[in-house]
């Protein structure tokens, strides 16, 4: 590829920004105005990267701009290196620590990627958090749309297979015997499996960490699958959303479970694309550090 010029660089940085404003902007107006949002606000509070880091514009690793004082002073060292005449990222800058999350990240994605995929868990594990009446968290902005002992009874008359455990580690103390699926701290990731909305989720969570060797365009797309498996996550779970915009997926009939498992598997599919992206982009970004 021919090295993009400033004009080019710089359109492609504006047009990312202006995608990603339409998720940031929203969520800076909620914070001056101390409120908050169920659904969207998790894609900033569960996970730690920030609305300026994901505005913040890369290019993608077989991607370079031509040497630029303008360039020099946005994209500076040690990631960035110009030589002859045109700049990109230089592997050879990751730290130890950066060179062990990329293979942290390259364990948990093949890892995931190689298991059977489960799609029996009907999204559950919201249910399983609020049983007994423990920490329904969103409860002053949206209620649950059943009463407390229906919702108990729910949780009690199905299987409860949560197979990731930072959605398990939330369970009401009640519900957490209740899963099927042994899970600890310590071998949090030995459950992961493709069929399970949440490790897709993460996917956004090991494209930000693999930032920014990885470049904005796939960040983005991680992320824009991310907030569409967690409005399903949320549709499918024991509040009433309807005042937000979103109708519920009503799990606890067999109709609504059917709804969630089809769109859990259609969500999968893309989930899959980016999984193997991903693993190409961050396995070539470890092969040029040798």
């Amino acid at each position: 590829m021919s090295a993009m010029t400033e004009v080019e660089w710089r359109a492609r940085a504006l047009a990312h920004l202006e995608r990603v404003e339409q998720w940031t902007r929203p969520r800076r107006e909620r914070r001056a105005r101390g409120e908050a949002h169920p659904v969207y606000d998790f894609l900033f509070q569960y996970y730690t990267y920030s609305a300026g880091q994901l505005e913040a514009w890369h290019p993608a690793p077989h991607e370079f701009l031509v040497d630029t004082p303008e360039a020099r002073e946005r994209f500076t060292g040690p990631v960035y290196r110009a030589i002859d005449g045109v700049i990109r990222r230089d592997a050879r800058a990751l730290s130890c620590e950066s060179r062990a999350k990329l293979e942290n990240v390259m364990q948990v994605l093949t890892a995931t990627r190689d298991r059977p995929a489960n799609f029996g868990c009907y999204g559950m594990h919201e249910w399983a958090m609020v049983f007994g009446g423990h920490d329904v968290r969103h409860a002053h902005i949206a209620p649950l749309r059943l009463p407390q002992e229906q919702v108990d009874a729910f949780v009690a008359s199905r299987p409860v297979v949560c197979s990731h455990f930072d959605a398990f580690r939330f369970f009401a103390p009640d519900a957490k015997p209740m899963n099927r699926i042994p899970l600890e701290w310590s071998t949090r990731y030995d459950r992961e499996q493709p069929g399970c909305i949440h490790a897709n989720m993460d996917l956004y969570r090991w494209a930000f960490t693999s930032m920014p060797w990885i470049g904005s365009d796939l960040l983005w797309r991680c992320f824009e699958l991310a907030t569409e498996l967690r409005v399903l996550d949320m549709q499918a779970g024991p509040y009433d959303l309807r005042a937000m915009g979103f109708d519920p997926i009503r799990v606890e009939t067999p109709e609504g479970r059917d709804e969630y498992q089809r769109r859990q598997r259609e969500l999968s599919v893309r989930a899959s694309v980016l999984r193997e992206r991903l693993i190409a982009v961050v396995g070539a970004v470890r092969g040029g550090t040798d």
